[in-house]
């Protein structure tokens, strides 16, 4: 099993690779992970992941909080598909601060980004959330209150991609604003379950 590794980042990976029960990131004003047409393209934020093959991906849960300030401030799950023709592609799920308030928000990159929100049912920046490979082959998004899993986005093409040559799986912190201190994401609890 590989070990936990930051990309965009100078930050210690917590535990030496093997991530503690409670760990933080942080990220620098002017970081994010975005594409929008026509020329938006930002991959610079701290990523904490670990490679895995993507067909042996089976759940990724993680809780996380922080103190959500400027706009745009983020942080969560996310997994990135290299291909082997140099492309990327990604799936970030999390909380981010937009109008006003912190929402629950799923970005999916193929060619260019999609964004969905939904309010943090609880009204306050604490979520537990899942991304699970569904036996039909989707990828959902779940946030989880206790026992019950609530459905928030299903993803169909992520296990049909071809020629992937390296899969991440793993949290980030992002702070696009250029204003502001550094964002501290706290995360906890962390399972990644592999075929």
């Amino acid at each position: 099993m590989s070990k936990f590794v930051f990309a965009n980042s100078t930050q210690k990976v917590p535990g030496d690779g093997v991530l503690p029960a409670l760990f933080t990131i942080k990220a620098s004003p002017g970081t994010d992970v975005w594409s929008k047409p026509p020329s938006t393209e930002s991959f610079n934020a701290p990523i904490l992941y670990r490679s895995i093959p993507l067909q042996s991906f089976k759940r990724a849960r993680v809780a996380f909080d922080a103190c959500w300030k400027d706009l745009y401030d983020q942080g969560g799950l996310i997994m990135v598909l290299h291909g082997a023709d140099g492309t990327r592609k990604w799936v970030k799920t999390g909380i981010e601060l937009t109008h006003g308030k912190p929402h629950l928000s799923t970005v999916v990159k193929d060619r260019y980004a999609d964004w969905s929100l939904l309010s943090v049912p609880s009204g306050g920046g604490a979520a537990t959330l899942e991304i699970v490979r569904e036996p039909d082959n989707s990828l959902w998004i779940y946030q989880v209150q206790g026992v019950q899993k609530n459905p928030l986005r299903e993803i169909t093409w992520v296990f049909e991609e071809k020629n992937v040559q390296d899969c991440w799986i793993g949290m980030y912190a992002a702070k696009p604003g250029k204003e502001g201190e550094d964002l501290e994401v706290n995360f906890g609890h962390l399972i990644i379950d592999l075929a």
